[in-house]
């Protein structure tokens, strides 16, 4: 059984590559331009490294040949917006051989979810909230100044590690009983920004301080990146005022794989060397 990682050298992607071949279930990863990528070592060498547009159909064709479970996104890694070709990934799935496919929502509905729901396709989808490795973000303001800057620093998120997001993929592509499912995927603790700069600071062993961004200014940051207005507009207004599902921890992570979720105290030491340049 092949299994197809899209977004294979993303935060997601690149754990799930890794317990998939841990786990001796042969891998195909899907990246735009495999000559730019440079496989992790726990990769070994039988993961094939293969090309292809997930918002371009016509690219998957020789990406698919084979494989009988998908791990899927449904936003474009381009510039985040959701993809306009449900329909298009379900027919070349279907093609293909397609069984069982895992979707990772972006935060709100697109086309992929709606096609792979009224498929015949095995589908499960994953709705993690915050990811862990958002504070990557702050690695330049932490470096240079001690600091970091960010807007919205009362709301508590329930931020997950992505290596999390990755073991409840494995088991819904190598496993039983998840079709037709919707996994709420949370943290352990539902954590304010200064809760995590605290924590940053320990495994750093150094005092940071919080600056706060207006929302105006965040805004202002993300358009100036190219973000379209109407995705960061929504990314603005999810982190302003996030649903319940963001704040609340849920057991999920370990109900699907048997283990505890991990925690940010984890992912800073994990991560603590980036932080330090």
């Amino acid at each position: 059984m092949t299994i197809l990682v899209s977004g294979a050298t993303g935060n997601i992607g690149r754990h799930l590559v890794t317990q998939l071949v841990e786990a001796g279930h042969p891998v195909r990863a899907l990246t735009r331009d495999p000559s730019t990528v440079k496989p992790p070592a726990d990769w070994g060498d039988d993961v094939e490294v293969v090309g292809g547009d997930l918002a371009r159909t016509d690219t998957l064709t020789e990406a698919l040949r084979g494989v009988t479970a998908w791990h899927l996104l449904t936003s474009d890694g381009a510039d985040g917006a959701p993809l306009p070709n449900g329909p298009d990934l379900v027919a070349a799935a279907t093609r293909a051989g397609v069984q069982r496919v895992s979707l990772v929502w972006s935060g709100y509905p697109s086309s992929v979810e709606r096609a792979f729901e009224e498929s015949d396709l095995e589908w499960t989808q994953l709705q993690p909230q915050e990811f862990m490795s958002n504070a990557l973000g702050w690695v330049d303001s932490v470096r240079t100044s001690d600091s970091v800057v960010a807007a919205f620093p009362e709301v508590r998120s329930a931020v997950i590690h992505e290596a999390d997001i990755a073991a409840v993929a494995a088991e819904v592509l190598t496993g039983a009983g998840h079709a037709g499912r919707r996994y709420n995927l949370t943290g352990p603790a539902a954590l304010t920004l200064p809760q995590r700069i605290e924590i940053l600071s320990a495994a750093l062993g150094r005092k940071l301080r919080f600056v706060e961004r207006s929302r105006e200014e965040e805004l202002r940051l993300m358009l100036a990146r190219d973000v379209p207005t109407e995705t960061a507009e929504y990314v603005i207004g999810w982190h302003a005022d996030p649903p319940a599902e963001a704040y609340t921890p849920v057991s999920t992570v370990e109900d699907v794989t048997g283990r505890p979720s991990r925690t940010f105290e984890l992912w800073t030491a994990e991560n603590a060397d980036r932080f330090r340049g």
